[in-house]
């Protein structure tokens, strides 16, 4: 795709640190001789949502699984149209920006943003340009707060920052070979995430075999009274996870410690519980008081699981090592403690995250139109398969051996993904920069009109907001009514 590009024959000085030379004939130009602020206000509120993500820019609030609350009334919120750059002023430096192909309504906290009439062809130019790498840098440094979570990015300081811009004709080719670019990587893309899903499935076969069959193929069955488990090994116990486990509710955010003396702790959210693992990269820290502490700290061997989220991605879970010692956990974060003479963390781990439990926490959970969630009561009355606490720890090596090139087949595939993920977000930036000339080449591409289907985005914002628990890993937390 890159084959033949080169830079341009001459450049000069932007005088801009993140930006550097530009070619020779562009221009740089101010937020404030492209762009007006728009601010006008629903009088109804019943325009549709918007939000902003930070993977996919301004889309529809329905189309996210944002779950934080809702406000009673959208009357007031600002509008915005087709063509309107919208910035989420406490999110701009993790890409809570984009250009809008939507009418309808944000939050009154929003910057709105259109260019003024000679500019109007830029606008796919300025989403790119606005969500690249390289004018991150700049929204970092005029976003303004004492917490990185509450850095604000004021109008004023907006329209102060400076824009390279390629000649009216020449941004129209960068755009079409980004967009050429785009759907070729995201194509990529997405056969690899198919490729990973088809090795899950068959990694989740063996384990559900294994924990709710065991490993003799003739070994004497029995009803398991659970419709969708069928039979089970007929020396295994049966029962409900309160039988074999303690289960740990976890920490109230919000609440008001005044005048009561605290201590710093880490604690986990949602987003760091995934499949089988945890996710250390963005621990965040609460003060508590130590009784409270108490009741919610961690253990080594404790099983996470989430309360909720996407349907499919309900149940999810891991076994917590003691990474952090000390650490605590939301009360949107479970911490199962199983009776270890009765049922090893591991083997339910398996039990959760096979057939048998998607079925159970599935047909049980309490959906909305894109989120599901479950509960303390709900997880207690799983019912579980109890083999002995030595076939549990023999199935679980065999399930090892059998999915250990599975696991590397993912790993290796998650890897390129990420390569190709790297790959857009620098190519993106060399061409809005300046730094390879695709004129030729975006006038040889072929014409495509069919999109390719959605990527299955996770990627989180840098620091997410402690109301978004829960919610979707990609979406930018709203303000106010979020």
């Amino acid at each position: 795709m890159v084959n033949g590009l080169k830079p341009y024959s001459t450049y000069k000085d932007s005088g801009v640190p993140w930006l550097g030379e530009v070619p020779e004939h562009w221009e740089v130009k101010r937020g404030k001789a492209l762009f007006r602020c728009i601010d006008v206000r629903s009088s109804t509120g019943g325009e549709e949502l918007l939000t902003v993500s930070s993977d996919r820019g301004v889309v529809p609030r329905s189309s996210t699984t944002v779950a934080m609350f809702k406000a009673e009334s959208y009357l007031g919120y600002k509008l915005c149209w087709p063509g309107d750059l919208v910035i989420n002023s406490l999110w701009a430096w993790g890409r809570g920006l984009g250009v809008s192909r939507h009418h309808g309504i944000v939050s009154s906290a929003y910057g709105v943003y259109r260019l003024r009439p000679q500019y109007t062809a830029y606008t796919a130019y300025i989403h790119e340009l606005v969500r690249s790498t390289p004018f991150n840098w700049e929204l970092r440094v005029r976003s303004k707060g004492i917490w990185i979570s509450r850095l604000q990015l004021t109008d004023e300081a907006f329209l102060g920052a400076p824009f390279a811009l390629p000649p009216a004709e020449e941004q129209g080719g960068i755009v079409r070979f980004l967009d050429h670019a785009d759907r070729r990587t995201r194509r990529y893309i997405r056969a690899k995430q198919k490729l990973i899903k088809l090795l899950e499935e068959q990694k989740q076969a063996i384990i559900h075999r294994a924990v709710t069959r065991g490993l003799d193929p003739n070994v004497c069955l029995k009803p398991s009274g659970v419709e969708w488990l069928g039979e089970v090994p007929e020396h295994w116990a049966l029962g409900r996870l309160k039988d074999a486990a303690v289960v740990q509710t976890g920490l109230t955010l919000g609440k008001n410690y005044r005048g009561v003396a605290t201590e710093s702790r880490p604690y986990l959210r949602v987003a760091n519980v995934q499949h089988g693992r945890v996710d250390l990269k963005h621990v965040k820290h609460i003060d508590v008081p130590p009784s409270e502490a108490a009741g919610a700290t961690l253990n080594a061997g404790d099983v996470l699981m989430t309360e909720g989220g996407d349907i499919d991605k309900l149940g999810r879970g891991c076994v917590w090592r003691d990474e952090i010692p000390g650490c605590l956990h939301q009360n949107h974060v479970f911490a199962v403690r199983c009776r270890q003479d009765v049922l090893a963390p591991e083997f339910l781990v398996g039990l959760m995250t096979s057939h048998h439990g998607r079925a159970y926490f599935q047909l049980t959970a309490k959906q909305t139109t894109n989120l599901a969630s479950t509960n303390s009561t709900t997880l207690r009355a799983f019912p579980v398969v109890l083999p002995p606490v030595a076939e549990q720890r023999t199935i679980l090596h065999e399930v090892a051996r059998h999915t250990s090139g599975l696991h590397a087949a993912m790993a290796r595939t998650e890897n390129e993904i990420d390569f190709l993920r790297e790959y857009r977000t620098r190519l993106i930036a060399d061409v809005v920069t300046g730094k390879l000339d695709v004129r030729d080449a975006a006038v040889r591409l072929p014409e495509e009109a069919e999109e390719p289907a959605p990527l299955d985005e996770t990627e989180m914002l840098p620091e997410e907001d402690e109301d978004s628990e829960g919610a979707d890993l990609d979406a930018a937390p709203e303000e106010a009514e979020a």
